[in-house]
């Protein structure tokens, strides 16, 4: 038996909220330093805490996202700095309500709730094809967005042929 496999991984582009956070807190934290070193040392310690606070929200700012789908099942890890891999989601697809492009006349009905939770899980960038998962993380319905390639949206169409629409 065949299995249904692809993998993809998608770069996040950088936001003018990622650079401000990135280089706000070099900025800041050499500030303290050098505020530290003329002014008074007590900055020093301050300068120290928001160098630990840039040393951990740096690398959350540059971001890649990993899909892999197997016979189904899809799993979404995020890969941070290109050191640090966490899973952020895992989900059948039999499960799902629906996946069709963001911008089908298929997600009309669901782009006008306004209380479903959306977890982007894309480049970010609207011109490129991403797609939306409709599923439930809990309790309450989710879109989960993706940006698959042609081979993993083909895999997906055929593991789930009347929940996939590739229009």
């Amino acid at each position: 038996m065949s299995d249904l496999y692809s993998e993809l991984l998608v770069k996040k582009e950088k936001t003018a909220k990622d650079s401000i956070i990135k280089y706000g807190l070099i900025a800041l934290t050499v500030l303290f330093v050098l505020a530290g070193l003329f002014v008074t040392p007590i900055l020093l310690i301050v300068a120290i805490a928001l160098g630990v606070v840039t040393y951990f929200v740096t690398p959350k700012t540059d971001v890649e996202y990993e899909y892999l789908f197997v016979n189904g099942e899809m799993d979404i890890d995020a890969v941070y700095a290109k050191t640090k891999r966490k899973r952020i989601k895992s989900l059948n697809l039999a499960e799902a309500d629906l996946m069709a492009p963001v911008k089908s006349h298929r997600m009309d009905y669901y782009n006008g709730n306004q209380k479903m939770k959306i977890l982007d899980y894309s480049s970010g960038n609207p011109e490129h094809n991403r797609f939306a998962i409709i599923t439930r993380d809990g309790n309450e319905a989710c879109k989960i967005i993706i940006e698959p390639d042609e081979a993993l949206a083909k895999a997906m169409k055929n593991s789930a042929p009347s929940k996939v629409f590739l229009d």
